[in-house]
């Protein structure tokens, strides 16, 4: 490095870059605090641009981590095996899997799986509960709703057996997802 490089490097200030980054990182932990602590950088990020400021996401990453601001992270639920050997969670009781992995029926209305979305819209989070004929890989019921809960599901089921009206022998299988507060694992009805 020459001399007056050095001198020209040693009395020039920050950069303009530098300079915004340190009002962006003071943004940053505004929200941050506003949020008591719970915001990681998608939720700033999100707020940021509530606000009408246009940044990268990547840059509120980098600058989070840069100043060790660090969002609020839900602890996993601890999973268990029944006597039977059965996977489930605590406090709920694991059903036994009548499907077998076997997701092959050999004819309509013999197996139906039930499943959950959910769907990002610009006025908040848009729930589908779905019923799904595994022979035919055909929706057969279906319902929509601002809130997961039990209500909603019923109705998908309600729906697949009136468009349906399956008779005896029919499995209804769901995964152990956790769309609402108070779920009770894989359904298995016959």
């Amino acid at each position: 490095m020459s001399r007056s490089g050095y001198y020209a490097w040693a009395v020039r200030g920050p950069s303009a870059r530098a300079v915004a980054d340190v009002v962006m990182t003071e943004r940053i932990r505004e929200i941050h605090c506003e949020s008591d602590g719970t915001y990681g950088s998608r939720r700033v990020h999100a707020q940021l641009r509530r606000d009408g400021v246009e940044v990268n996401r990547k840059r509120v990453e980098r600058l989070m981590r840069v100043s060790e601001i660090v969002g609020a992270h839900v602890p996993a639920r601890r999973r268990w095996r029944d006597a039977d050997g059965l996977l489930g969670v605590e406090g709920v009781k694991a059903w036994p899997d009548l499907v077998d992995r076997d997701f092959a029926p050999c004819a309509p209305n013999q197996l139906w799986c039930a499943d959950m979305k959910q769907i990002p819209t610009a006025e908040g989070v848009l729930h589908l509960a779905s019923v799904l004929d595994c022979f035919s890989r055909r929706v057969v019921g279906w319902r929509m709703a601002g809130v997961a809960d039990e209500p909603l599901v019923a109705g998908a089921v309600r729906a697949a057996v009136a468009q349906r009206r399956p008779g005896q022998g029919l499995i209804h299988h769901s995964d152990h997802g956790s769309h609402s507060s108070d779920s009770t694992g894989p359904r298995n009805t016959g």
